[in-house]
């Protein structure tokens, strides 16, 4: 019987289906463990087999802990809201959701027929109403919440409102947008519109002026992951800042929590970094320059000590102060650069040292110390959302700072000490910084003592204060577009207020077209009777942003605890159950989106008490990018031949793109060729002396364009989903990017095939015994079981192929076809080839599954050498080694040596004059 793995796979995929053998159940009773992937956004191009690396890395430890004994979560779902779908829905005409539900159904397929270990009957999808009800929910909880920075959480509207009742602003300690002073007696006074006004400086979801990335040709606001370049990602369209009204979360209200919680969780440091260098702590002072137009500007900077090398301020083009401060003389000079800056995205704009642009106000700023005037500048290296969005610049000492002046010709002031060799590193700045010499109060001091004493200074004279400044800028939510969750607000003479929850979900409406209105508004303005009607029978618009694509992936892990419940996102039973995610498998290129947004929400959620860990995803590992291996032909320039790889040197060539599914093992299908590019039809061949046409290699990103892309489908078809999960993971360390080579995926064919073998007679006959296994098979076995047991639980799954290998070439070696070994086996090959696993081990044990089964445990005594293998040598030559129990005395080891017939010969008829023995050493005849 030869391995048949379509036959092999099919069975199985509709067993395990039938009897439900992957849905979990809370179980006390067990450990919980629970395993998940970044679910995928469906996209209409489906999975290449770089998509299934981590979703194979992360079932296989899924499988692995239900062997030994957890009750393991393991759910999948779609992230299925999206830009992707509106852009086609624009294009066609076609809804969104008919897009999303044709492109899940292929998702769908392709993730079964990898034999992954999902729960589908706890999938999700976050354009489903019944999912984004509880999106809204939450995002109705961030509404009715303010941060309390004395009790450093989120707590109830309601409480910050009994506050103001009570003294106002006085002893308040608040997250908010900006500092607000109002008495108890001025509360009582107000409007319900003032008050609802003032409500909303506090909110954790509020509504105010941003900058945001706005482009015009997808008629939405983008994130700043997806624009590059000043163009987004999607389509390449210019993108430009601009000044909206648009609904943020106050994220930096946890700006410390999110930095602190780092230090509990299992990520790698690189990640870790990323967030942290995102977050931006650092620790300053704020600083007061009077101007000569008027305006005061303050500055924070995390080197007051170094205030009197400060030559000119800059500020952010989008300044609040910027038209307050600029002459009439300059004004236009101003607006021009302004418009050139909207232009950039912040993203550019933080990663471009080279590029030096600036623009001079005409405003002078005041030194506070020596009344110097310093001129005021805009310049796109100082944002907004930094700081005060204005800096003192101190060119001596500051890399970018030091460009710019050099540009403008501006002064190059130093404060340290003469002839001190100043870099730009902040670590080589302060090992390298002495004392300051910049004035009599702080001369002589070792910087931090001075900066200590700077701020100190600045107090006393009523113009500075001390500041902890983080990075983190409150998350932009609103966007312009249909397909995403509406934002469950209504207007109430401008002002905002929650749609009440029994009026959740609130679903998208149906419109004639897909894109923004005339006069610019979102799609949903295009809705009829887009309104709420209240209890009075008034009639109150309702918003029309939609949320980002962020919003449902920010929460989904929580629904898979308990993804039906019709009352709650999900219940506190469920919740105290399974907690948080033990392991999380995703792309580091969600480190500062996805990671930190739903590290806040989870924080957030633990304010209010209904989640019970602070930290959502325990453990995490990046899988690596399985890269493409692209192919080319070579064509001669100007001529209608190609030529092969060999013989391209000697001609002048142009290398184009082939598809890779033309070629096997580097040769060129050259009849498929000319079908595939027809224009290509009549042209001539040089080919290798043999006849065959070898194409060139290079390892690229795998893309649709390189022509690289490698079908999962395709694979599975020829060689069955076994061999693509384990040679996914042979490929390399899990973290490791990787090209793939179809040209490899026999080896692990064969490898499969070879395993299969151990099973079966000639004859293709079942043949496996009951006899009780020799001490060398056991010895191969339980090195087999240590060793994959050791790689699992540290993600080495390249290396435990390689043992699978090894153990199957060994017992292949000896015609082990014992139970006693095979059996084990097969359980500990199930998370890497289920199907075959489970075809060998159901032969073992009828009607007993394999997924079933315990982990097999390794026996150390069987492992421990009992042998040694002595080198037997003559008048000290050795001649040849001998094998021996370690448990043999001297004497026994004398006579098996001389008993050996290797002995007789080199002996030649000589009696030994002495024999030397040292025991687990060496033995030595003396003739």
């Amino acid at each position: 019987m030869e391995y048949n793995h379509r036959d092999i796979e099919k069975r199985w995929v509709e067993y395990w289906r039938t009897h439900r053998l992957y849905e979990t159940k809370e179980d006390p009773s067990k450990p919980k463990y629970y395993v998940l992937d970044m679910f995928p956004y469906p996209s209409g191009a489906g999975l290449h087999v770089g998509h299934p690396l981590g979703y194979i890395a992360s079932d296989i430890y899924a499988r692995y802990k239900r062997h030994k004994g957890y009750n393991v979560l393991h759910p999948m779902g779609y992230d299925s809201f999206g830009l992707p779908a509106e852009q086609y829905a624009i294009q066609t005409g076609q809804h969104p959701a008919i897009t999303t539900e044709r492109n899940i159904q292929r998702y769908r397929q392709q993730l079964d027929q990898l034999g992954l270990s999902y729960d589908w009957s706890r999938e999700v999808r976050t354009s489903d109403p019944a999912y984004y009800k509880w999106t809204q929910w939450i995002f109705l909880k961030f509404f009715d919440s303010w941060y309390n920075k004395d009790t450093d959480k989120a707590e109830h509207i309601q409480s910050l409102i009994a506050h103001f009742e009570k003294n106002g602003t006085h002893g308040l300690n608040a997250a908010c947008t900006e500092p607000l002073e109002f008495s108890a007696q001025d509360w009582a006074n107000f409007s319900e519109e003032k008050k609802q006004e003032i409500l909303l400086n506090y909110r954790l979801a509020y509504r105010s002026e941003s900058v945001v990335n706005w482009c015009p040709a997808l008629g939405t606001v983008l994130a700043n992951d997806e624009v590059k370049d000043g163009l987004s990602e999607r389509g390449g369209h210019p993108v430009e800042q601009k000044k909206m009204m648009q609904w943020s979360l106050r994220i930096s209200a946890y700006a410390q929590r999110l930095l602190n919680g780092l230090d509990t969780i299992d990520w790698s440091e690189a990640l870790k970094e990323s967030q942290r260098n995102w977050i931006g702590r650092s620790e300053g002072a704020l600083i007061q320059f009077a101007t000569d137009q008027g305006p005061n500007i303050t500055v924070f900077t995390t080197r007051p000590d170094t205030l009197f090398g400060s030559t000119f301020l800059v500020l952010a083009p989008e300044h609040e102060l910027v038209d307050a401060i600029t002459t009439d003389a300059y004004r236009a000079d101003v607006e021009a650069y302004r418009s050139y800056v909207k232009s950039r995205s912040e993203r550019d704009r933080m990663a471009d040292v080279k590029t030096v642009t600036g623009q001079f106000t005409g405003c002078y700023a005041i030194h506070p110390f020596t009344g110097e005037k310093l001129p005021v500048y805009i310049a796109e290296y100082v944002l907004a959302g930094y700081g005060t969005g204005a800096i003192m610049a101190v060119p001596a000492h500051d890399g970018r700072d030091h460009r710019f002046a050099l540009k403008f010709q501006l002064p190059i002031r130093q404060v340290i000490e003469p002839g001190f060799d100043w870099d730009f590193s902040k670590e080589a700045y302060e090992e390298k910084v002495g004392t300051s010499v910049n004035s009599d109060f702080i001369s002589g001091l070792q910087v931090p003592q001075a900066i200590q004493r700077m701020i100190e200074e600045l107090v006393a004279r009523g113009i500075g204060q001390r500041k902890v400044n983080f990075r983190l800028r409150d998350a932009v939510f609103g966007r312009q577009r249909y397909w995403g969750e509406p934002i469950p607000i209504y207007y109430k003479n401008g002002i905002p207020y929650p749609l009440p929850v029994d009026k959740l979900p609130l679903e998208l409406p149906t419109i004639d077209k897909y894109l923004p209105t005339e006069e610019g508004e979102p799609p949903l303005a295009r809705a009829q009777n887009w309104h709420y009607t209240d209890e009075d029978g008034n009639r109150w618009p309702l918003e029309t942003t939609t949320m980002p694509g962020w919003a449902g992936s920010s929460w989904y892990y929580l629904r898979y605890m308990d993804p039906h419940n019709p009352n709650a996102p999900f219940s506190k039973e469920a919740e105290l159950y399974w907690q948080n995610v033990d392991l999380y498998m995703g792309g580091s290129e969600h480190a500062t989106g996805h990671l930190l947004y739903a590290r806040f929400w989870h924080k957030f959620l633990y304010d209010l008490g209904y989640v019970s860990t602070e930290e959502p995803f325990q453990k995490l590992i990046n899988q690596g990018m399985i890269q493409g291996m692209s192919a080319f032909v070579y064509r001669i320039k100007g001529e209608k031949r190609f030529v092969t790889y060999s013989k391209k040197d000697q001609f002048d060539t142009q290398a184009l793109h082939v598809d890779v599914s033309l070629v096997e093992n580097n040769t060129l299908n050259i009849d498929a060729f000319k079908q595939w590019r027809s224009e290509y039809a009549d042209y001539e061949f040089i080919t290798e002396d043999d006849g065959s046409y070898k194409v060139g290699r290079e390892v690229e990103k795998m893309s649709k364009s390189k022509y690289n892309v490698i079908n999962p489908d395709d694979i599975v078809e020829k060689y069955g989903a076994d061999t693509l999960r384990v040679y996914e993971m042979f490929l390399g360390p899990i973290e490791l990017s990787k090209p793939w080579n179809t040209d490899g995926i026999t080896g692990v064919y064969n490898f499969l095939r070879k395993y299969w073998r151990l099973h079966f007679d000639p004859k293709g006959n079942f043949s496996v015994t009951d006899d009780e296994p020799t001490r060398e098979e056991l010895k191969i076995l339980h090195k087999t079981i240590k060793k994959v047991t050791l790689d699992i639980e540290n993600f080495s799954y390249n290396t435990c192929v390689s043992a699978f290998m090894i153990c199957v070439n060994e017992l292949s070696a000896l015609k082990c076809n014992k139970m006693q070994i095979l059996e084990p086996l097969a359980v500990l090959l199930a998370p890497f080839a289920p199907h075959v696993a489970e075809e060998c081990y159901q032969k073992m044990r009828p009607g007993e599954s394999v997924l079933l089964a315990p982990w097999p445990i390794w026996d150390e005594q069987i492992l421990v050498e009992n042998t040694f293998e002595y080198p037997v040598s003559f008048n000290g030559k050795t001649r040849f080694n001998l094998l021996l129990s370690k448990t043999l005395s001297p004497k026994e080891i004398e006579e098996a040596v001389l008993a050996e017939p290797k002995t007789a010969k080199y002996l030649d008829g000589k009696t030994p004059k002495k024999v030397i023995v040292v025991p687990g050493r060496i033995i030595n005849i003396v003739v």
